[in-house]
């Protein structure tokens, strides 16, 4: 079995040497100054947020990032969007790509939209996930809804799902289909559209009454974070969905 270790401070400044890690998987961690020196391996997969990326010597930091900018142009649209005109052309590009992605995605087998490749989550949890997204920094904060949290949100890796699921009211037991999910889903970013459609200057600076969920930190959230944030989370979740996709799509196919 393997060992699992989660939310401990027991490996902070550790030093792990001349050990087989082959298979290890670290998930939703703070690596701030991690080392890998003199180590060897037939693969290894990095993803996550860096400030700085440096592989034997040479910064790839700047390379890796213009390369995903190349491949998913929305990232750039998410994350430079400053103006309301540019917020609308963001959520534009973002609606047109979910709405092919979807429509390919349901050309799988239901069973295969449920599969999780690589221990990622699978294509509704995905969707699951953004709903929650749109409802915390959107339903919550922007607009204030009373209820904003629909019950089959899906909380980030690195939140606790049990106590996510008792201060919202989730169900992360729950196994919805696709077509179950995507109700509540276009809901929230049919309603996500109504805000950009209605952006102002005035109102992107606008202070919200509320934060995400009660679990962020108290400060000020402005209208222009917060759809920052939901773009972000569509951009990026898109790009790990579509590479997925790819993966189930592959293993369907019959010579």
């Amino acid at each position: 079995m393997t060992a699992e270790y989660t939310q401990g401070d027991q490996f902070r400044g550790a030093r792990i040497h001349l050990c087989d890690l082959s298979g290890l998987e670290i998930r939703d961690c703070d690596v701030t100054g991690l080392k890998i020196v003199d180590c060897y391996g037939g693969e290894v997969s990095l993803g996550g947020g860096f400030e700085r990326v440096v592989v034997n010597d040479v910064d790839v930091t700047a390379y890796v990032e213009a390369e995903l900018d190349r491949l998913h142009p929305n990232r750039v649209l998410a994350r430079e969007a400053t103006s309301a005109a540019e917020y609308r052309a963001a959520w534009d590009a973002i609606e047109r790509q979910w709405g092919e992605t979807i429509d390919r995605a349901g050309r799988l087998p239901e069973v295969k939209l449920h599969e999780r490749v690589d221990g990622e989550w699978s294509f509704v949890e995905t969707q699951r996930h953004l709903l929650m997204a749109g409802d915390a920094w959107i339903g919550n904060a922007v607009l204030e809804e009373d209820a904003p949290y629909h019950p089959l949100g899906f909380p980030g890796g690195g939140m606790s799902a049990e106590a996510s699921a008792k201060l919202l009211g989730l169900t992360l037991d729950a196994v919805p289909t696709l077509e179950e999910v995507l109700v509540p889903r276009l809901a929230r970013m049919a309603a996500v559209r109504r805000v950009v459609d209605e952006l102002t200057e005035a109102e992107l600076d606008r202070v919200c009454g509320r934060k995400p969920a009660d679990s962020y930190p108290d400060k000020d959230y402005v209208v222009r974070r917060c759809l920052s944030v939901v773009f972000k989370e569509e951009a990026e979740h898109h790009r790990y969905a579509v590479r997925d996709l790819t993966v189930l799509e592959a293993g369907t196919r019959t010579e």
